[in-house]
């Protein structure tokens, strides 16, 4: 493995480095570093999770300077969560420097960002929508650009943000360095790289690097209108500490969060729509534990780094593979085991198939269980928990009532109704989801559609002119908050 310290790194920043407790660089981290300090335009192929973050921010931080109170660095993401997330680990990395990195993003106040802006910050970290709008108010200047980073550029075309990218790169001066990230490397992105970069270096991390092997991954074949139930029955049986459940639309998320809450469970779901005051009371609970399951979109997850998920399931298969190695790769982080669950329909089995080739790696069936497994996995629950309350010793205070009850009745009697009495039975509340349209076989598909489905994704996800900046706001609408991530 390579050491941080012999990548040619500054010493104030190696001293934020030591401080976030990093040591050793990852794969991306080693490869891309020392091009990067170099001023070499660089192409990224490389997956959330890999640490792609530090690999761009540490060398755009060693170049900032901090005497120049002028924009220096942006970086573009697709999404509001992943841009507070990289301009957190930015803000950790410019420790040493005092490196100040500001957040713009849609769904916060503007005229707060804009006063944020008149406090110079060296970086800019924001969604290309708001980017975009700061830049026609006239409230953000780029001319003093001199490293610009495209990150998950693949999920930023998805989205419909190619042009706005575009524009945004026109407005940074000619002679700078361009840093691009993405997990894929579809036709509109390499034409981008051609005309915005200058002989890009390119560096790829391999899939089986990404792909977690400490991740068991199973499909289970079901009816769309058995989905749920199968869903339930797995939570009954696994007892995940913490789950993410992933949903195909907005509808499904909601009404996923409301069904699991009316069957017994702490589950809230995250999405677009979402106030960002929501989203972050939501993501908060979630990490500190007091709701054991969220229910997500891959745009409302993408690039959240949530630690202790145990579980992942899959309700709805994936659009597309690349989206599924972005899912699981919530759970079997920092060297634990995790499980994924994918649920598929009959008709979705060819898209099981293409997710394994992206992969490399078969899924193993999973059997949907049956209402007395459900119940059998809660009981052994019931029974850990007990038998952890008797190693834990200090049952003094229960002995005489214990004593008594066995005066009354027998002990297997006793221990029966207590297992009863603890176990949470399958619950049967009656709930409704709208049923969701499985993904189109390839016999189903029109000849011209082939080619939408698993491959050229293009705009077909948010076509540009309903493009909104994953607020479920337009362009130049805002929605106060009270978070302020400017550092």
């Amino acid at each position: 493995m390579t050491k941080f310290q012999d990548l040619g790194i500054s010493p104030e920043t190696m001293k934020s480095i030591k401080r976030m407790g990093f040591e050793e660089a990852t794969p991306i981290q080693a490869q891309t570093i020392p091009l990067s300090l170099e001023n070499k335009d660089m192409i990224g192929q490389a997956q959330t999770g890999t640490g792609k973050t530090a690999a761009f921010g540490i060398p755009m931080i060693d170049k900032i300077d901090y005497e120049k109170d002028v924009i220096q660095g942006i970086v573009i993401a697709p999404t509001r969560e992943l841009a507070i997330q990289v301009s957190e680990e930015l803000y950790k990395i410019g420790y040493g420097k005092r490196t100040r990195v500001l957040a713009i993003y849609g769904g916060q106040d503007i005229n707060r960002q804009i006063r944020a802006l008149k406090n110079r910050p060296h970086i800019i970290v924001g969604t290309p929508g708001r980017i975009l709008d700061h830049i026609n108010r006239k409230t953000l200047r780029l001319e003093n650009v001199h490293t610009a980073i495209l990150d998950e550029a693949d999920e930023m075309l998805n989205m419909g943000f190619i042009d706005d990218i575009e524009a945004i790169l026109a407005q940074i001066p000619v002679e700078r360095q361009t840093l691009l990230f993405s997990a894929t490397m579809p036709g509109p992105i390499r034409r981008m790289a051609e005309r915005f970069m200058k002989d890009p270096q390119v560096v790829r991390v391999k899939t089986k690097e990404v792909t977690v092997p400490l991740i068991e991954q199973y499909y289970v074949e079901v009816q769309e209108k058995s989905k749920f139930d199968v869903l339930t029955r797995l939570l009954d049986i696994q007892s995940p500490e913490l789950a993410i459940i992933f949903g195909r639309t907005k509808r499904r998320v909601d009404e996923l969060a409301e069904a699991l809450n009316l069957r017994g469970y702490t589950a809230e779901g995250i999405h677009g729509d979402l106030s960002q005051a929501k989203r972050i009371s939501v993501l908060r609970k979630f990490k500190e534990g007091s709701i054991d399951i969220l229910v997500a979109t891959d745009v409302a997850a993408r690039g959240l780094d949530i630690s202790g998920v145990t579980h992942v399931y899959n309700f709805d298969i994936p659009q597309d593979p690349e989206s599924y190695v972005h899912r699981i790769g919530r759970t079997g982080r920092a060297g634990k085991t995790g499980m994924a669950m994918t649920f598929i329909t009959p008709r979705e089995k060819s898209y099981l198939h293409v997710v394994e080739r992206t992969t490399k790696r078969k899924m193993d069936k999973m059997n949907p269980p049956t209402l007395d497994e459900a119940l059998e996995g809660q009981q052994k629950a019931v029974i850990e928990r007990i038998l952890q309350s008797v190693e834990s010793n200090n049952l003094q205070y229960y002995k005489q009532a214990a004593e008594e009850l066995l005066e009354q009745q027998d002990a297997t009697t006793i221990v029966q109704a207590v297992l009863k009495m603890l176990t949470k039975e399958p619950d049967t509340t009656p709930v409704k989801l709208t049923e969701e349209k499985p993904m189109p076989s390839k016999r189903d598909r029109r000849p011209e559609d082939r080619s939408k489905a698993y491959g050229q994704k293009g705009r077909q996800m948010a076509p540009a002119k309903s493009r909104q900046n994953h607020t479920g706001k337009r362009h130049g609408q805002s929605n106060k908050t009270n978070s302020n991530h400017y550092r």
